[in-house]
């Protein structure tokens, strides 16, 4: 058989070069999917809230939860949770979820024993600082940049003269004050004395 010839492969693909495609095609997708939203700040949180949500449940005698305390002990990871997942889940959301799980970290610290012992609030905070900067992959770049852009003029450059309603948006403002724009105000100050 020579390089060309199709050789039939275990999970159903004619040649070797199909099995790479399918395989490189899933990693792409994921690629993008991870891609098209918060996905390293999301995880980081939600890690965050199952370290904390850990640590409550940890068999340590100098560990104490009572009253009202202890649910928020319990509360504030499982909402730290429920962030990490809808930030992966709804990215259009992000900002909002990103600043409730960085003020959820730092109420951790008193609620849920110093945050996870620092190491679940310092996830989530680092979770939510990601979160909260992370944009889409186009919103950084402004249209009007490309070929032809001049920031100077803001406006893109063309060739041959501008047009009259060019002209006109493009020319200085008139030099000089309103008639009345002193006078109002020096005989509002006469009136009263």
């Amino acid at each position: 058989m020579t390089e060309g010839d199709a050789t039939p492969m275990a999970d159903g693909d004619a040649t070797p070069r199909a099995a790479g495609r399918s395989a490189s095609g899933g990693a792409g997708r994921w690629r993008a999917w991870r891609r098209s939203r918060p996905f390293w700040g999301g995880l980081l949180v939600a890690l965050g809230g199952v370290e904390i949500l850990a640590t409550l449940r940890a068999p340590l005698p100098v560990i104490l939860h009572v009253g009202p305390q202890g649910l928020a002990g319990y509360l504030v990871p499982v909402i730290l949770l429920l962030c990490g997942v809808l930030l992966l889940a709804h990215p259009p959301q992000r900002l909002f979820y990103a600043l409730v799980s960085l003020v959820l970290a730092l109420v951790s610290w008193l609620t849920s024993n110093l945050g996870g012992f620092f190491v679940g609030m310092l996830l989530a905070l680092v979770g939510g600082c990601l979160a909260f900067a992370w944009t889409p992959a186009g919103a950084g770049r402004r249209p009007a940049d490309g070929p032809g852009f001049d920031p100077r003029r803001r406006c893109r450059t063309r060739k041959g003269p501008p047009s009259q309603a060019e002209w006109v948006a493009s020319s200085p403002p008139h030099r000089g004050t309103p008639p009345d724009a002193g006078d109002g105000r020096r005989r509002r100050m006469t009136d009263q004395a």
